[in-house]
């Protein structure tokens, strides 16, 4: 119960009392009082008792007086109750106009108030009335002397007992308002049928808000209970006389002014209150807030529920981890024989070129002596066919084993698609509709223009063949974002942008088991003669070997999409090369041929002396070096890539540049692994032209290298990333790796040391002296992390190359102990290296400066 409810009481108590501070001086004084001793407050406020107090002025001292302020003293000093049985005191009052003195008789009780430190502040007096009584026994003993000593002793045992009475009944009353104001519980009184607030204890308050409610409806004191139902339960209550119980009712409340409702769950009893006669005339509200009980209980359950959805997602996990697993062999399997077959194919496609080289270069010179006889030129010309069909077959081998000497150039999708529409058409036939759709602020991507060409016309003729020569044909260009998420489930894909190339047709689809298979090599659903089964699965070769993702959506009968994303480039486009069309022609200026094949060699130098060039020869690169160093004229060195002998093909064209900084070189080969291939691309400035080669193809490559102005090659004496000459120390246990890293330095400059291990780089490293260690990050045994940081402890001024095929970044850990180390991701080339060492170089300068 609020503090105006105790004050109600109070004030409206038919018994009089009033409240002294320890100097007797009025605090508080209630109606009953007031009208008793025909006083007003404002008259009372602040004076002493003893001033203030009723009394006849010319006997202060009298008994009464005395007995009062005793009284008065033993509550202050005994901190304990104090009753006395009888007070006199003279009241004024009017009659007949003039101011009378009537003689009032008190019982009194006077009870010590604590403050919080357990001193006594207050004295609150409770009085009854007992004048009647007292003239009662006045009376008795006037009219009966005689007995007057027992009627009084009676008079004043009854007035004993009524004020006892009266005591007992007051602590009872205060008793049960302290368990009214103290119960755990809420708790109100309503009155009436409007349902006014009577009294609230402080757990209703503590639900409803703090506010002011006695004295109002519980319509006008809780106005957001409006639309809860409670009004109504209230008056369904009130006039059926029916008590109502409710368990978990949610309602909202306004616990502050201004502040938003606030949802709040009670357990509650709505008692109906009736008078004497039976008739209902109020409500006694009682409950408890279980609000904290109610969101513990959701909280138990929301709790409980995410832990049978993580025991569903682990059980889920465990049903399918088995099946994850045999994907996982099978996908290591498909890895396996993909790099099988690449291996194969590698090892094959630089004898099988040459040999189609020999047979190409010599039918095409066959054809001119056979000039006349149309008959043997036909044969001639069917032998052609089928070494163009071998080559292919070789290419697309080599494109299934990611293993194609790639050209990449930054280019727009859009105009790609655009400008093979003419090709595209003549392909699909008149029966088939053909519609690009071209998305508007499309991203560039670095890819290989010719290749993307063939597969793109690869997916054509497919999508030809499954629509039976008639349907629609839809190629799309526009930009995707491949997400995380789509990482997880496709476990090839890196996050990130993309430019995607959708091809759909209307053809007759795939059924699941055969679109599981689409990509496998040698897998053909045609007829037999109709296909050799590597079309999709060079087409995937070449995807994966870009470094983006394709994906197949198909459906029996509802045709088949294929779409190809390829990674978002933010460099700017470039112009491809023009192609040379027309009549082949020829030309007079000198040509150095490097080739070990007698047969090769011999068919070479007969179809450019035929294209009217002059022609020098060269079996190995130590030969051809020493053509070069002889000093005649040299304008192209036309030479293949895998070559015996100590000077190898990349190393002759550094030192022909070196000679000759106008000299052009063209290599060409059937299979150009990692020579002058890395990460499955041509290096800069790199021209190549792939065994077996046309008359036709040589020529117009010539004439086109002719017509481009020179590439210097960077030389030791020019090249801005070899400003100084270093001993290094180069640690790769992969061969291919390590031969073109050796000659990369070589040609930069650097005196290299080449060893397969960290044990044989720690030997190196106690018996030599070394400016850099150029080390891959996995060796066997050890790591290079570890045996830089071991190498650095016992030289410490040895500089660190970190090579790395992983795309990591060193942490700082990494760093710790390493002094300066560079980073260098795989695959690299001379840029790449150039500018590791350039980045070690300015850490120098810096550290100098």
């Amino acid at each position: 119960m609020s503090h105006i409810d105790f004050e109600t009481l109070f004030k409206h108590s038919p018994n009089p009392y009033m409240v002294l501070d320890r100097e007797f001086r009025y605090v508080s004084a209630n109606e009953a009082y007031l009208r008793l001793t025909a006083s007003r407050f404002e008259e009372l406020r602040g004076r002493n008792v003893f001033e203030a107090f009723p009394h006849d002025p010319d006997n202060r001292d009298n008994q009464h007086v005395r007995q009062l302020r005793d009284s008065f003293v033993r509550v202050l000093t005994q901190r304990a109750p104090d009753v006395l049985a009888l007070i006199l005191y003279r009241v004024p009052k009017e009659v007949d106009g003039r101011t009378v003195v009537e003689d009032r008789y008190w019982s009194a009780t006077h009870t010590p108030l604590f403050d919080a430190a357990g001193e006594v502040a207050y004295i609150l007096q409770h009085t009854m009335d007992v004048t009647e009584l007292q003239q009662l026994k006045q009376a008795v003993r006037a009219s009966q002397e005689p007995r007057s000593t027992q009627m009084e002793a009676n008079v004043l045992l009854r007035a004993q007992a009524v004020q006892e009475a009266n005591r007992m009944l007051d602590a009872d009353r205060r008793h049960l308002l302290r368990l009214f104001e103290q119960s755990p519980g809420f708790m109100a009184f309503l009155r009436g049928q409007h349902h006014v607030f009577e009294m609230a204890n402080a757990a209703y308050l503590q639900v409803v808000g703090h506010r002011d409610i006695t004295g109002k409806t519980v319509r006008d004191a809780l106005p957001e209970l409006v639309g809860q139902g409670y009004y109504e339960l209230l008056d369904r209550v009130f006039s059926s006389g029916e008590p109502f119980v409710g368990r978990a009712m949610e309602l909202h409340v306004q616990r502050h002014p201004g502040a938003p409702l606030e949802q709040a769950w009670v357990d509650f009893v709505y008692q109906p209150i009736r008078d004497a006669d039976g008739t209902v005339s109020g409500i006694f509200v009682q409950g408890h807030d279980i609000t904290e009980q109610k969101r513990a209980q959701d909280e138990l359950r929301r709790y409980r529920e995410h832990l049978e959805e993580l025991v569903q997602e682990r059980t889920h996990e465990l049903a399918q981890s088995e099946a994850e697993r045999q994907k996982t062999e099978a996908a290591l399997h498909q890895a396996q024989k993909m790099e099988a077959v690449g291996k194969l194919t590698g090892g094959v496609a630089h004898d099988f070129n040459n040999l189609l080289q020999v047979i190409s270069g010599n039918l095409q010179l066959l054809y001119r002596d056979v000039t006349g006889n149309e008959r043997a030129q036909r044969r001639v010309q069917t032998a052609i066919g089928a070494v163009d069909r071998g080559a292919r077959l070789a290419s697309q081998l080599l494109a299934f084993a990611r293993r194609q000497p790639l050209e990449p150039k930054v280019l727009h999708l859009g105009r790609l698609v655009r400008s093979m529409d003419e090709l595209l058409r003549r392909a699909l036939g008149e029966s088939i509709e053909l519609e690009t759709v071209i998305g508007g602020g499309l991203w560039n991507t670095l890819v290989d223009p010719n290749q993307l060409e063939n597969v793109l016309l690869n997916l054509a003729i497919n999508a030809r063949d499954a629509m039976e020569g008639e349907g629609k044909l839809t190629i799309e260009a526009g930009n995707a974002m491949l997400d995380d998420h789509y990482a997880l489930l496709h476990p090839d894909v890196t996050p990130g942008q993309y430019v995607v190339l959708a091809v759909s047709d209307t053809g007759c689809g795939m059924s699941p088991e055969i679109l599981e298979r689409a990509f496998e090599p040698f897998f053909t659903t045609k007829t037999e003669g109709r296909g050799t089964g590597l079309g999709l699965s060079m087409v995937y070769g070449f995807v994966k070997q870009t470094g983006g993702h394709i994906k197949i959506y198909s459906e029996v009968g509802h045709g088949t999409t294929i779409r190809i994303y390829l990674p978002r480039t933010l460099q700017a486009e470039v112009s491809l090369p023009e192609i040379v069309t027309g009549p082949i022609e020829g030309g007079s200026e000198t040509i150095l041929v490097v080739e070990d094949d007698a047969e090769v060699r011999t068919t070479v130098v007969e179809l450019l002396t035929e294209l009217g060039y002059r022609v020098l020869k060269a079996n190995d690169g130590q030969m051809a070096l020493a053509v070069l160093q002889s000093g005649m004229p040299i304008d192209l060195v036309f030479t293949d890539v895998v070559m015996p002998g100590p000077v190898r093909s990349p190393e002759l064209a550094r030192q022909a540049k070196a000679l000759f900084p106008n000299i052009q070189v063209l290599f060409t080969s059937g299979y150009t692994e990692n020579a002058i291939v890395h990460g499955g691309r041509l290096d800069p400035g790199v021209s190549l032209l792939s065994k077996p080669y046309r008359k036709e193809d040589l020529a117009r490559k010539l004439r086109q290298m002719f017509r481009q102005p020179p590439l210097v090659a960077p030389t030791p004496a020019t090249s801005p990333q070899a400003k100084a000459s270093h001993r290094v120390l180069l640690v790769e246990d992969d061969e291919a790796i390590r031969s073109s890293a050796l000659e990369l330095l070589d040609g930069l400059g650097h005196r290299v040391l080449a060893v397969e291990s960290a044990e044989q780089a720690r030997e190196m490293l106690a018996t030599d002296h070394f400016d850099i260690l150029f080390t891959d990050v996995s060796l066997p045994g050890q790591s290079g992390v570890d045996l830089a940081r071991e190498a650095v402890h016992r030289a410490p001024g040895l500089k660190v190359i970190i090579a790395s095929g992983y795309g990591m970044s060193l942490t700082p850990e990494q760093e710790t102990g390493m002094g300066r180390a560079v980073l260098l991701p795989k695959p690299y080339d001379l840029a790449g290296i150039g500018r590791a060492l350039a980045q070690l170089d300015g850490a120098d300068a810096m550290a100098a400066g």
